[in-house]
């Protein structure tokens, strides 16, 4: 079913949590950097996993979650990314992807822009 035919596109949908870390240390919900750059990564990795858990048991909707949380611009699309090809995204986030069933979770994936979890959605 993929929709190029060739079996190198994927989608999908991430939550981002920023930290000192980072690239960069702004995002829509927190423009000054503030709490991204007094977050650590282990903070990071910490709230992310029980954002994970909350997903994982049913309690929370990954879009939902998405929407709330994620430091990335696609929060207002519940985390989506769309359509994309290797090449397209960092490596880590790329390999992650491509290695999940649709509709499988990741565990947590580290690249420059934080750390994230991925949901395969095509």
């Amino acid at each position: 079913m993929s929709s190029s035919g060739s079996g190198n596109q994927v989608r999908a949908s991430h939550i981002l949590i920023k930290h000192e870390g980072s690239r960069r240390k702004a995002s829509w919900k927190d423009p000054e950097g503030r709490v991204i750059s007094a977050t650590t990564r282990d903070a990071a990795v910490s709230q992310l996993k029980a954002l994970r858990e909350d997903i994982v048991s049913g309690k929370a909707k990954f879009d939902e979650v998405a929407s709330r949380y994620s430091d990335c611009s696609s929060a207002k699309r519940g985390g989506d990314l769309g359509p994309f090809g290797r090449g397209q995204m960092q490596k880590p986030f790329e390999t992650a992807t491509f290695a999940l069933e649709i509709g499988e979770i990741s565990d947590i994936v580290d690249t420059d822009s934080g750390v994230h979890i991925i949901m395969r959605t095509g």
